[in-house]
């Protein structure tokens, strides 16, 4: 059995048409029919372009393009892919948590720490008019 390209050659030749016409009349560059032509599938752009490029080529000689791209899917290899195993999101450990939450806490405490001295009332810092109103005794003016 032919291989795709051969067999696509030997049906051109047959009906005495050059590879520019085969070319003109499929719209695909010259240099794609000729890399079809010797079976160079890989150097073509995609999977998709080369089904397209073999049915284009195939009316253009007058055969079914069903038999082409059968010929085509026969002569390829298929390659199995295995696929990777998917791999769950990691939680962090248990102990790195508790540990984010223990200086999380921490901070809360010292940041309340903080803020109780800065906010703290001090007797020097009371205006002349509320000190002036104390009596030595503790006792205050009204």
């Amino acid at each position: 059995m032919d291989t795709v390209g051969r067999f696509l050659r030997q049906q051109r030749l047959a009906r005495g048409m050059s590879l520019e016409e085969v070319a003109r009349t499929t719209r695909v560059p010259i240099s794609s029919v000729e890399r079809i032509e010797a079976d160079q599938f890989d150097e073509l752009p995609g999977e998709v372009f080369v089904r397209g490029f073999l049915k284009s080529y195939a009316r253009a000689v007058g055969v079914p393009a069903d038999d082409v791209l059968a010929r085509y899917t026969a002569s390829r290899r298929v390659a199995w892919v295995t696929p990777l195993p998917l791999s769950s999101p990691t939680k962090p450990p248990r102990g790195r948590r508790f540990g984010i939450a223990l200086a999380l806490v921490l901070l809360l405490i010292l940041f309340t720490l903080a803020l109780s001295i800065v906010l703290k009332p001090r007797s020097d810092d009371m205006p002349q008019e509320l000190s002036s109103l104390t009596l030595s005794g503790g006792q205050t003016r009204c």
